[in-house]
């Protein structure tokens, strides 16, 4: 039975969109969202972009992901890789990830810019280490 389990824990985070952010500017956080089999100790794992606007805290945002993921199937978790700020402006299609997260540490900017460029192609998207 906990294959069944896992075999849609597996399925679903296969589903799980890899990009969610908002319009403005706001924090944002990388994520390592993964499905465990107990019974193989295989883990499927898939890294994610995640967004808000209104959160205070990147934490905010990290754990509003978690308890969706969580929630939707057993053997679901993921954990925080790091945060640090999007600009996201779609009337010009334009994205620039920067600064770091307090809590979680910077993320690596250059894989969460591989993400959002593969969500959106036609924007020019661009990253710094520089602000907060």
């Amino acid at each position: 039975m906990a294959s069944d389990s896992n075999q849609l824990a597996s399925k679903i985070l296969e589903e799980w969109p890899s990009v969610v952010i908002e319009k403005g500017v706001f924090k944002y956080v990388l994520i390592e969202a993964y499905a465990t089999d107990p019974d193989s100790d295989t883990e499927h794992s898939k890294l994610l972009v995640r967004g808000n606007v209104s959160a205070e805290y990147h934490a905010d945002v990290y754990e509003h992901e978690e308890e969706l993921l969580r929630a939707k199937a057993n053997g679901l978790d993921c954990q925080c890789l790091g945060g640090g700020r999007i600009l996201h402006e779609p009337e010009r299609q334009y994205i620039k990830v920067y600064g770091y997260s307090v809590g979680y540490g910077k993320a690596d900017h250059t894989k969460s810019v591989e993400l959002l460029k593969k969500h959106y192609p036609s924007y020019e998207i661009e990253w710094s280490d520089d602000g907060y």
